[in-house]
């Protein structure tokens, strides 16, 4: 789409193995393979589809449906990303906030990323939380400290798929980080700008809760691509989250959606479900603003478990919310790819003529 086409070979295709492709999409890619596809080549009874973005999550839904059209041979995606970098290495910077502490922001920026990156996805992952970095124990990385290999540049940490920085792993995990909002913000920008990030589609930030220096330097100094703001259903959160939401807004950076944590508790004995923190206060923010609901975490030990133990829950496919941070991801790359094609869209063109 926008230019970005390429010549198809689908000309062996019968018409009910095309029409798989002029008709496949899924709740989280709601636009036909078809029209997403970049590049499309049949050749030895192999079919391989480029797409835009990462989607590997939509292989295995394909591959059924085109068998049941008739389709024997083998089907692969790839995906290339047609986006220049807007820092560095970094395609897009997607930022995650929250309007308080204590709602799950740094739980959701963690599975996110690993998220992102299992659907194929380059990533990246900046703890700018300051004051407290909590990436280093969600990741199982206490204690590990950052190395340059040229005393100028930091190497970021590897795992789980992702990349990631933080200011944890410069300074002592029991030294509290005594700096003024100017400090600190300069701080971050060293620590982004110094990482010798590899090539990135994504990089999630994990912002400081609240609306504050940092937050605002991070929102002004950085080409975002558009942000997530993490709550609760409690009125108490909400507020603060409202507060976010009108701060984004204010330095125009494209608002991806809430997340709302904690969303209700369900008994792991008898099933049943009571709204701890509230009901239904993160779909009535959404509204109010326009904003979509990208997913509801329930109240449980087990994501809490995950991350003090270094494994985020994302990673093991048999939890409830490991599919709904799956889920999320899924909407937030489609998202992020539609987002840059409108804006590609309405960009002016210049047309030079001989007269």
């Amino acid at each position: 789409m926008f230019g970005w086409w390429k010549n198809k070979n689908t000309t062996k295709l019968s018409s009910a193995q095309q029409q798989v492709l002029d008709n496949f999409q899924t709740e989280e890619i709601p636009v036909a393979l078809s029209q997403l596809a970049t590049d499309i080549e049949l050749s030895d009874n192999s079919l391989c589809i480029q797409l835009p973005f990462a989607a590997t999550s939509i292989l295995s839904p394909l591959r059924q449906a085109l068998a049941e059209a008739g389709f024997s041979g083998d089907v692969s995606l790839t995906y290339q990303n047609p986006l220049p970098p807007s820092l560095g290495n970094i395609r897009q910077v997607i930022l995650v906030a929250s309007g308080k502490g204590g709602v799950g922001k740094s739980t959701t920026a963690v599975n996110l990323a690993i998220a992102m990156a299992q659907q194929g996805a380059k990533v990246g992952l900046l703890d700018a939380d300051i004051y407290g970095p909590s990436i280093p124990t969600m990741l199982g990385l206490v204690g590990s400290k950052a190395t340059s290999p040229d005393d100028k540049h930091l190497a970021p940490q590897h795992k789980f798929g992702i990349f990631m920085q933080s200011i944890g792993f410069l300074v002592d995990p029991q030294q509290a980080s005594v700096w003024r909002g100017p400090m600190a913000s300069q701080a971050l920008l060293q620590l982004l700008n110094e990482t010798l990030w590899p090539e990135l589609d994504y990089l999630v930030v994990d912002m400081p809760p609240g609306t504050g220096d940092i937050q605002l330097t991070l929102s002004q100094k950085l080409p975002v691509a558009g942000a997530i703001i993490v709550t609760t259903p409690q009125d108490v959160a909400l507020a603060d989250a409202q507060k976010g939401i009108n701060m984004f807004r204010q330095v125009n950076i494209p608002l991806l959606g809430l997340v709302e944590n904690m969303s209700y508790y369900q008994c792991s004995s008898c099933g049943h479900i009571d709204d701890i923190f509230g009901s239904k206060g993160g779909i009535a923010l959404a509204e109010r603003y326009q904003v979509p609901v990208l997913g509801q975490l329930p109240l449980q030990k087990q994501i809490r478990e995950h991350c003090d133990n270094g494994s985020p829950v994302v990673l093991n496919q048999n939890e409830q919310s490991s599919e709904i941070y799956q889920k999320i991801a899924r909407q937030l790359i489609f998202a992020l790819y539609w987002q840059a094609q409108h804006k590609i869209a309405q960009q002016p063109q210049i047309i030079i003529t001989d007269d």
